[in-house]
């Protein structure tokens, strides 16, 4: 790995990580709700008078330790998100005054929301490792077999109840952040995405010390698939965003395809169209090898 990609990398991570508590402290002095892990990081800090930014660096803490039963690595990434994020948003809150005027608490929420969206693109596009709270949706996701959503959900609902009974912030602002903030950061996770290089036999061990371990279920293409060859995703809010390994085998796989779009041999070629997005054909290849994997395994047999 060259010297110039990693301070590139670790620079894009540190700003991420910046951005994402001021981000969050947008959004808690708009007063309308937030998201619900910061839900019950201001109900601990209302009942026990601690920091809000401290408090979260704490529940970090904590979720990161229920890796260790979960078998989870965590990355570079992981621990400075633990670090770095408590302080940036309690930096956000002593700079950010409270809004009680509804245009601008919708202003500074909706300012904050992008903000974030923005940020998660930032940190999580280095690829050095998922924030503790991903790490333990997808942990847990391995070891249950239960869907991504569903383990999303069941957290996030039990958080926002306990946050809530503390007196933290539940409020339009909740709604619109669980409405919003997966859709907003499919357009920012493939943008701020850096396309790395197959890492050297030499590098190998480094990239893995900084990248750790985020489980992921069964690959997309199906089980049978050797280890080397798994699929592996980074995840925010349910989003996944493919590695290059994946991304290239899949590139492989489009001619053959009944659903994505590739060459047609019997046909005059295609005018030049626009690429689709990232989103939309990592969701037709997951449709695809929903509806072929099943054939391909059968032939095999």
């Amino acid at each position: 790995m060259s010297p110039f990609l990693l301070v590139r990398r670790v620079g894009q991570l540190l700003v991420g990580l910046f951005l994402y508590g001021i981000a969050i402290a947008l959004m808690v002095r708009a007063g309308i709700g937030v998201s619900p892990w910061d839900v019950l990081a201001q109900g601990v800090s209302f009942k026990t008078g601690i920091p809000f930014g401290l408090v979260t660096n704490i529940v970090g803490l904590v979720v990161l330790a229920f890796w260790i039963p979960l078998r989870q690595k965590p990355g570079l990434g992981t621990v400075l998100n633990v670090l770095l994020v408590g302080p940036s948003a309690q930096l956000g809150l002593w700079l950010i005054p409270q809004q009680t005027e509804l245009w601008a608490q919708v202003l500074l929420f909706a300012s904050g929301l992008v903000l974030l969206a923005i940020a998660t693109g930032l940190y999580i596009g280095p690829k050095l490792g998922p924030g503790p709270r991903d790490g333990l949706m997808t942990g847990l996701h391995a070891r249950t077999g239960r869907p991504i959503w569903a383990v999303r959900t069941a957290i996030e609902v039990t958080v926002l109840i306990i946050g809530w009974f503390l007196g933290g912030n539940v409020g339009i602002g909740t709604l619109a952040f669980a409405l919003l903030v997966g859709p907003l950061c499919s357009l920012t996770l493939p943008f701020f995405a850096i396309r790395l290089p197959e890492p050297a036999p030499a590098d190998a061990a480094l990239e893995g010390e900084l990248e750790g371990t985020a489980e992921q279920g069964p690959g997309l293409r199906g089980e049978g698939v050797g280890e080397q060859d798994a699929v592996r995703f980074d995840v925010r809010d349910g989003i996944l965003l493919e590695s290059d390994a994946s991304a290239r085998a899949r590139a492989v796989d489009r001619a053959a395809s009944p659903l994505v779009r590739g060459p047609q041999p019997d046909r005059a070629p295609a005018e030049p169209r626009t690429p689709p997005r990232a989103s939309r054909l990592i969701a037709a290849h997951w449709l695809d090898d929903r509806v072929t994997g099943r054939a391909r395994r059968t032939r095999r047999a």
